[in-house]
């Protein structure tokens, strides 16, 4: 299989290397373990000869034009983590000629991979378009303000979409490269994973701060505010409306742009997390925390964390509680 990682200047250091290292793992435990799977030749691309990292490190990149057309390329973030210097970097010269590159590579039949922000680069291109795709949770709102044609889902952690496959936030770079690994040899990406410690992450969700992507847009920040004070209470439309001052229609409408969801599932991410917060924070028996956040009894409240995080209430517990 033969890969090729596209550096841009401020690439994401621990993306970058993540990426590296799994697929120069996984070749060295082929060899050492002699199983019967393809190696991985891997190399760093460029579309400038000069590429640095965001914490200022030398990458050392080979020209595309003097590769064999690769097999995968993959796409790791930019170092660049907040909405407002991320749409200055994609505005810059080179992210645009990298999502050129990246059409003419799909052009040729290479499939691509891209991780965390990376996800951004690809779209930059318009390949995504029509696709399910996902990216750092933090930036579903800015993602689909920017790509509406791509069907964002920023809970899960991988997301394979035809020849294109992209990957959640940080260290989705292991998980899109074990998945590539996956591909050639589920022994071998097994055996990798457990050399890296690395333990399968399928949803972002456990991790999403719902406040954070309030914060996209005043209205849905203003609700999200009234929302925690009435997680005993429920919910209702009507009351929410009414205290934005505003239409259900404006209200679903704004919501469903900035989170991709209704104003009930966002109400319910912010029972979920409460309840989390609850179960590592105290004592309370599941019935008392299903009380405090609005639900009947402790059965809705578990099948409810298991379906949203897939985890259960042991498994949300601190060791020891």
């Amino acid at each position: 299989m033969r890969i090729s990682v596209l550096a841009v200047d401020g690439v994401f250091d621990t993306g970058l290397a993540a990426v590296l290292d799994t697929f120069a793992t996984a070749n060295e435990l082929a060899e050492l373990q002699r199983m019967p799977s393809p190696r991985f030749e891997v190399h760093v691309v460029g579309v400038r000869k000069r590429v640095r990292t965001a914490l200022g490190l030398r990458v050392p990149v080979k020209a595309v034009s003097t590769l064999r057309r690769p097999d995968w390329i993959v796409v790791p973030a930019l170092g660049t983590k907040m909405p407002e210097p991320l749409q200055e970097a994609l505005e810059r010269r080179e992210a645009q000629d990298a999502a050129e590159q990246l059409r003419c590579w799909h052009a040729g039949g290479a499939r691509i991979g891209a991780a965390c922000i990376g996800g951004f680069l690809l779209a930059e291109s318009g390949l995504l378009d029509g696709h399910e795709a996902t990216t750092a949770w933090w930036l579903g709102p800015l993602f689909r303000q920017r790509y509406p044609e791509v069907r964002l889902d920023e809970q899960r952690m991988l997301v394979p979409s035809g020849r294109l496959v992209t990957a959640g936030a940080a260290m989705g770079h292991l998980e899109l490269a074990l998945w590539l690994v996956r591909q050639s040899s589920p022994a071998l990406a097994d055996m990798t994973a457990r050399y890296l410690l690395v333990d399968t992450r399928p949803s972002q969700a456990p991790y999403m701060i719902p406040v954070h992507l309030a914060q996209a847009d005043p209205l849905v920040q203003r609700f999200e505010g009234w929302a925690r004070g009435r997680l005993r209470e429920g919910f209702s439309l009507d009351a929410a409306a009414a205290a934005m001052h505003t239409s259900k229609r404006t209200l679903q409408r704004r919501i469903e742009a900035v989170l991709g969801k209704s104003p009930l599932s966002y109400f319910q991410d912010l029972r979920v997390e409460r309840a989390v917060h609850l179960l590592r924070t105290s004592r309370q028996d599941l019935e008392a925390i299903a009380a405090e956040v609005g639900y009947a009894d402790g059965v809705t409240l578990r099948t409810l964390l298991r379906r949203k995080l897939g985890r259960g209430v042991r498994e949300l517990r601190r060791p020891g509680d």
